[in-house]
């Protein structure tokens, strides 16, 4: 039987290839775009997967393909801009899956945050740009679906203010804008599975970001080491918040301040955490976590759900931006990560002869420097010594 990924995160898709084949099954991917996946399908065996070059915009056209399939037994959609037309195609299909209405209320933050507003575990909820001044400086501005820090404004006075709305106004935007408060506190993200209203808390990802007022994503550790109550304490919480918003299956990537009153919601991703963050799961819980991304598109209960965990190594990754503007020419230091602490690796992201124009955001990112350590702490300094020693080279 074959199982359809339509489109999928970066990395992850050799995991994924392995899953598949461990149920007895196939992986077909649906892309727009292969060369998006060029490090990954470098490293797979030649014909482990089938791989589909289609308009993935294009609904009717992927499933009128999904249609023609004769042993077609499920579909996965594991990134937020597909979420929507996944769970679509899901439903026309009658295969196992997400509610579409409940994906479309995910992929709205607005939405999101006025739910948990409603139900208590928000002290804010958003509003329309026209509801700004009712929220004290400082605030956010944001696209309602945006991805990768994209669309997303700190405010902190008029100034900015005016600023970011010109800003918005050349931006095109995937949902549309609305205005929240700023948390003040430490970033993290809850790494989560779900299935049938039961969630399971895997673990809590660091993350660490840029000086105000970029706050573009740098790097990220995992597991947090939370002491027990407080880690059983932010179990309950993370059920409680995916519960409200309308999570009832899959794995949930969901970002959160540690305010001095408790945790806020950033924003829910209904899908495994991206850039190596589903690497990080699968070493640091010694198990391959796309085994139960699979079983979930097969309507099956995920093993990871109940299994017990064996602890693993701390693992931690830092994102390599290049140092101004330019078109890709290559990276110096790429030579001196062998024997390095922490086994450290290269996962590049960018390819020579890109145009890298967006230092503020995810976009120029130009590779991910991934590290281990006895905890996610010592992982990440041996990450972050091994990527200071890599430089992104551009030309203008």
């Amino acid at each position: 039987m074959t199982i359809v990924l339509l489109e999928a995160l970066s990395f992850g898709l050799g995991r994924l290839v392995d899953a598949a084949a461990g149920a007895g099954h196939r992986l077909c991917l649906f892309t727009g775009n292969r060369s998006i996946y060029s490090y990954e399908l470098s490293r797979l065996d030649p014909g482990s997967l089938d791989v589909v070059d289609i308009d993935t915009t294009d609904i009717p056209a992927c499933e009128a393909v999904l249609r023609s399939m004769p042993d077609l037994a499920g579909i996965i959609n594991s990134t937020d801009t597909w979420a929507l037309p996944g769970a679509e195609l899901i439903a026309r299909l009658g295969l196992p899956g997400p509610d579409p209405e409940a994906v479309r209320v995910l992929r709205d933050k607005g939405a999101v945050r006025t739910l948990l507003y409603k139900g208590g575990l928000s002290r804010s909820a958003a509003g329309p740009v026209s509801s700004i001044d009712e929220i004290e400086f400082p605030l956010i501005l944001k696209d309602s679906s945006g991805t990768s820090s994209r669309g997303v404004w700190l405010v902190r006075d008029d100034a900015e203010l005016a600023d970011a709305l010109r800003a918005a106004e050349d931006t095109p935007l995937k949902g549309h804008l609305i205005a929240e408060p700023y948390f003040e506190g430490p970033l993290y993200s809850a790494e989560t599975v779900t299935w049938q209203g039961r969630t399971r808390l895997l673990g809590v990802s660091s993350r660490q970001l840029s000086p105000e007022p970029a706050r573009r994503e740098e790097a990220a550790a995992f597991p947090v080491a939370f002491p027990p109550g407080d880690f059983a304490e932010l179990g309950t919480w993370i059920g409680d918040v995916l519960d409200a918003a309308g999570h009832s299956q899959g794995f949930a990537h969901t970002e959160f301040i540690l305010t001095v009153d408790g945790p806020e919601v950033v924003e829910i991703n209904q899908r495994i955490g991206g850039a190596m963050i589903g690497e990080a799961l699968c070493r640091s819980l010694r198990t391959n976590v796309y085994d139960s991304m699979i079983a979930m598109a097969l309507g099956e209960e995920p093993g990871l759900l109940t299994q017990p965990i064996d602890p693993g190594p701390g693992v931690a990754f830092v994102l390599s931006y290049p140092p101004e503007p330019g078109v890709l020419t290559g990276w110096s230091g790429l030579d001196r990560l062998p024997g390095l602490p922490g086994s450290p690796e290269w996962y590049p992201t960018a390819t020579i002869g890109d145009g890298l124009h967006h230092l503020t955001d995810q976009r120029s990112c130009t590779g991910i420097l991934l590290a281990e350590g006895p905890t996610a702490e010592i992982a990440l300094h041996r990450a972050l010594a091994a990527c200071a020693r890599i430089t992104p080279l551009t030309t203008r």
